[in-house]
C-alpha cells in the first residue's frame, strides 16, 4: 500500500540518490546532470509550491512537485514533476501520484495542469499521461539533447482539472 504524504525537509535525504541519479542520466529531465545536492534541493523542495513522497513499507520510492505554472495571469495552471525510484518502477505508482497531484492541485485553487517538457523519447510517461486524460497540445522539435538518442522533440501536455 503506498502513502503519499507533504515532503518535509527531512525526507530530502531519502530523495537526494533518487533524484541525484534521474539528474545526473540527463535522459528525462532537462535539468544540469551536474546539479548540486544544494541547487537540487532549492529546485525539488524549496521553488515549488508543495512537494509530496510516496512511501512503501521499505520508505521512500517516489516524489512528486507541484508549482504555479506561470505568474500572473497563467497562476491558474498549475505544472507538475515525478520521479519513480528505479527498484519501485513498473507498480503503478507514478500513475497513483498524478491522480494524488491532481486531488492536490484542485484543493489549491489550481483549474489545469500542463506538463511544459514531457520528451517523446520517454514512451511510458507519454502513454500515462494520455491514459490520465491529458492531452498533447504542442510538440517542440529537436528540444532535447538525449545523451544516446541525440535531439529528440518535446510535447507540452495538458488537462482541465474542472
Amino acid at each position: 500500500m503506498i502513502t503519499i504524504r507533504r515532503a518535509v525537509e527531512a525526507d530530502f535525504d531519502a530523495l537526494w540518490p533518487i533524484l541525484r541519479d534521474v539528474f545526473r542520466a540527463g535522459t528525462t529531465y532537462a535539468v544540469d546532470p551536474a546539479i548540486s545536492r544544494d541547487a537540487a534541493f532549492a529546485y525539488w523542495m524549496q521553488q515549488p509550491a508543495a512537494t509530496y513522497v510516496a512511501l512503501l513499507d521499505d520508505g521512500v520510492v517516489g516524489t512528486y512537485y507541484l508549482r504555479t505554472n506561470q505568474p500572473g495571469g497563467g497562476a491558474h495552471i498549475c505544472n507538475c514533476g515525478y520521479i519513480v525510484a528505479p527498484a519501485a518502477r513498473g507498480q503503478g505508482l507514478a500513475a497513483q501520484m498524478c491522480l494524488h497531484s491532481q486531488d492536490q492541485a484542485r484543493a489549491m485553487g489550481y483549474l489545469a495542469m500542463q506538463f511544459n517538457f514531457v520528451l517523446a523519447s520517454n514512451a511510458g510517461a507519454v502513454r500515462l499521461w494520455h491514459r490520465l486524460g491529458f492531452a498533447t497540445i504542442g510538440t517542440i522539435p529537436d528540444a532535447f539533447r538525449h545523451p544516446e538518442q541525440g535531439f529528440v522533440a518535446a510535447y507540452v501536455m495538458h488537462k482541465r482539472l474542472t
